[in-house]
């Protein structure tokens, strides 16, 4: 067991765990939180993507101990219902989700991406996006918000 430190969502948290347990897990179990989610637990669908000092990771197989002082956002922490991110705003708009279980992954992995590429080309994004999964099936809505959102980001 050991003691870790790290903000989550702008709030400094402390987690006594042993430092090779899953992030996600400290996240869901010992903070409580109900997002993001577990998938696959295999870093493989992106349903526990979080942002780890701004780089989109996948908390499944994020240890603790990779995380000591660093800052996490979950998707609770990238907007607020009242001001919600546009990517999120954009999710509503496009009336995207449908289960609604993966729409962490994308929208995370998308915010992080054009953080750092504003101007991508919709191949860039897409490539950014490989291995994201959604079951329902909404990949073309999920493009569009993405789109929409990118275009009152800039």
């Amino acid at each position: 067991m050991a003691r870790i430190k790290f903000t989550v969502d702008g709030k400094p948290v402390t987690v006594d765990a042993d430092p090779s347990m899953p992030l996600l897990y400290a996240l869901r179990d010992d903070l409580k939180m109900t997002n993001p989610h577990f998938g696959c637990g295999l870093a493989q669908c992106g349903a526990c993507t979080v942002h780890l000092d701004g780089d989109a990771v996948r908390s499944c197989v994020m240890p603790l101990s990779a995380i000591a002082g660093k800052k996490v956002t979950t998707l609770k922490g990238l907007g607020t219902p009242e001001k919600p991110h546009p990517l999120q705003a954009a999710f509503v708009e496009e009336q995207v989700p449908q289960c609604g279980y993966c729409i962490n992954g994308w929208i995370m992995t998308a915010a992080a991406y054009l953080k750092k590429n504003p101007k991508a080309s919709d191949a860039e994004m897409r490539d950014a996006l490989a291995g994201l999964k959604c079951r329902c099936g909404t990949h073309v809505a999920i493009l569009r918000a993405i789109k929409r959102a990118q275009t009152e980001m800039a």
